[in-house]
């Protein structure tokens, strides 16, 4: 190569930070499932945390009712205004309403940026076990159901009862995010990043969900066995 040719080759960009996330703080989140124990939970540490946050339902005046219970600025609407009025929407209803309440909300999620954070789950005489749905996660069924919103996977391992614990400041744990779209996945993280404790973690594409959402099963297991409420940490990072 001559020095000519040198001199012509453009210089390598430097990598990005991993850690240089968006401003995520003027964005409206929506909990779809907003007044069940995980979703309540979400919404009151995001809102504690300085987040517009409006939680979602299929009957309007109960999602108004837990909203007056968490304050600090929450609102309620049924599930698809909250839908409409959000720049992200969370995904916390039961697994057995998952696809249908996604599937009637394709309308109103469309350009939406989707955190789906289900986990199917079966449960017998021996604790939790994990499902696996036809799509392969509960993940994969939502970007199935929603060809128009941006899905992502997130918020899976954190436990309602701490989340809801007015006396902890603080909960010590990583929230692996999931999703093909980088400028999404980062939004997540940041947007976990806003709970005091927490990090948002990049954990793969979205066809990885489905051993995230697993890992809940065994948590489960930790849980009961040591009356604990675990979470992750990953090492290194």
């Amino acid at each position: 190569m001559t020095s000519t040719d040198s001199a012509q080759t453009p210089a390598k960009a430097p990598a990005k930070d991993p850690w240089d996330l968006p401003d995520v703080s003027g964005l409206v989140v929506g909990v779809l499932g907003g007044t069940g124990p995980q979703g309540k939970g979400l919404a009151h540490r995001l809102a504690r945390a300085g987040q517009k946050v409006i939680i979602g339902s299929r009957a309007a005046e109960r999602a108004r009712a837990t909203a007056e219970e968490l304050g600090d600025g929450v609102e309620g609407a049924d599930n698809a205004e909250t839908a409409r009025r959000s720049d992200i929407v969370i995904v916390a209803v039961p697994w057995e309403g998952h696809g249908k309440t996604l599937e009637s909300l394709r309308e109103e999620l469309a350009g939406k940026l989707v955190v789906d954070c289900v986990n199917p789950l079966g449960f017998d005489k021996q604790g939790a076990y994990a499902l696996k749905p036809e799509e392969g996660s509960a993940a994969e069924q939502a970007a199935a159901l929603l060809p128009d919103s941006r899905v992502t996977a997130a918020f899976h391992h954190l436990s309602a009862v701490l989340l809801r614990d007015p006396e902890i400041e603080e909960i010590d744990t990583d929230v692996m995010v999931l999703g093909d779209a980088r400028a999404d996945v980062e939004t997540v993280q940041a947007l976990a990043g806003r709970i005091p404790g927490m990090r948002g973690i990049f954990a793969g594409r979205l066809r990885n969900a489905h051993q995230v959402e697993s890992l809940v099963a065994n948590l489960i297991s930790v849980n009961r066995r040591y009356k604990a409420h675990a979470g992750l940490r990953v090492t290194d990072v």
